[in-house]
């Protein structure tokens, strides 16, 4: 029906603010720490920051196309369920149930826990109470309704910007490191493919939100021309300002140095404001973090409520109630419980890469899915379509082949526990299977 539709108000300029807005997060303050560790060289690590926007962009692109085609709510897991069936979507779900969103939970968890251990000068053995304390806290903030959660995301926004520019302007006026810092590009300790390789399954993560991207199709007046320019447009920023500030990363410390920090933003920070602006700026970043873990906490719980609400997980009954605040209480306790687990590894280092694979497993599905709907749905109705079709989906394809099978080479361990999990999915799925409740 019509009067069901959503309104088309979506302009360009909302467009690209709603895409950098999505996208940019807290890995860019943390992440240098794992781009330059994996490729020992400055100039490999810029080029690799500059590789996964384009991948990113190649990707945004793909997928929003296939979000026009099928425009259902469940984004990802719907995409899958359409094109390679029920079961494959169920896969999805229950990877995001008890890896991917507990995981990088914990990684900002981690994250935030360090900023405040560095902003009050704690000492090391508080980074996993501090860590489980922040994930409890917004767990309980959250299940007073999501007025409370969406009022905490709006103040935390600000708390992003602030850090970012401080850092890019300062970091480029005071930085003395000269071009000098942005040298060498090729590692002399590593195979350049495994060191690209390692960076980008970390750069990765401070790209990711690109999949959402194309959720704002239906809503836009012109997505057949606004759609591509806001993706392009927003990432091209987006990819801009992480460069922009790596880069004032090495004009104020070497590479080595950045490498060998668990917090690079800060160290930076200090060097260039001294240590009472340092701290500012690691307020600045803490509130960020603290935002981005209140999204997941927010949206998180939605994954296991609703296949819970379907009966497809193990004790649906309890995982679908929602408290007195219209919230799935016991959901948000569940993925906090796996992420308090996750967050005892003490490291975010490995839960990003964990994440990153488990999820570019699921990524490399959908961008082949525009083969198969070019195919299979020639003649429907398609108000956006990818540009520079074939090429632009292959390259989505081969970056996240790239990804996924450097992570299988140079982390087996992570690789395994990654599709053990999922693979762990087939069982429960085929045995709950005639309890499903359809919904459609």
């Amino acid at each position: 029906m019509k009067d069901n539709q959503l309104k088309k108000s979506i302009g360009l300029v909302s467009a690209l603010s709603i895409v950098v807005g999505m996208v940019m997060g807290s890995g860019v303050f943390f992440m240098p720490t794992q781009v330059f560790s994996a490729t020992t060289t400055p100039g490999l690590g810029i080029i690799a920051w500059m590789l996964g926007g384009f991948i990113s962009i190649a990707a945004g692109l793909t997928t929003a196309e296939i979000s026009t085609i099928i425009p259902k709510t469940g984004g990802m897991v719907t995409y899958l369920k359409e094109v390679y069936g029920d079961l494959w979507g169920y896969l999805l779900g229950w990877a995001q149930t008890l890896v991917f969103i507990p995981a990088i939970m914990a990684a900002l968890a981690i994250m935030f826990s360090t900023q405040v251990i560095s902003l009050l000068g704690l000492n090391d053995n508080m980074l996993i109470p501090i860590g489980i304390g922040v994930v409890i806290f917004l767990s309980i903030m959250n299940s007073f309704g999501s007025k409370t959660g969406g009022t905490i995301q709006t103040l935390a926004t600000v708390g992003k910007l602030i850090p970012l520019f401080a850092i890019i302007i300062v970091g480029f006026i005071k930085g003395d490191g000269g071009v000098v810092r942005l040298l060498p590009i090729i590692p002399e300790s590593k195979p350049l493919a495994t060191a690209l390789g390692s960076a980008l399954a970390a750069i990765m993560f401070a790209y990711d939100g690109w999949i959402n991207v194309g959720n704002i199709a239906g809503e836009m007046k012109n997505p057949k021309r606004d759609l591509p320019i806001a993706i392009v447009g927003g990432l091209f920023v987006i990819m801009s300002i992480y460069v922009l500030i790596n880069i004032a990363y090495l004009l104020v410390l070497p590479a080595d140095v950045l490498a060998s920090t668990s917090a690079p933003a800060n160290e930076v920070a200090n060097v260039i404001f001294g240590a009472s602006g340092g701290k500012l700026i690691t307020a600045g970043i803490m509130i960020s973090i603290f935002g981005t873990l209140n999204a997941f906490v927010l949206t998180g719980a939605r994954v296991p409520y609703v296949m819970a609400v379907e009966n497809k997980l193990p004790f649906s009954h309890s995982l679908a109630k929602l408290n007195k605040s219209d919230m799935p209480l016991n959901s948000t306790i569940l993925i906090s419980v796996l992420s308090s687990l996750y967050i005892m590894t003490g490291n975010f280092g490995p839960l990003i890469d964990l994440t990153v694979f488990i999820i570019w497993m699921f990524y490399i599905l959908i961008f082949f899915a525009i083969f198969i709907l070019r195919k299979t749905k020639p003649d429907i109705e398609r108000p956006y379509k990818v540009p520079m079709y074939p090429v632009i989906p292959i390259i989505a394809i081969l970056g996240g082949l790239y990804i996924v099978v450097n992570t299988i080479i140079s982390q087996p361990m992570n690789a395994l526990l990654s599709i053990g999990i999922t693979i762990l999915g087939i069982p429960v799925y085929m045995s709950r299977k005639n309890k499903f409740t359809n919904l459609d």
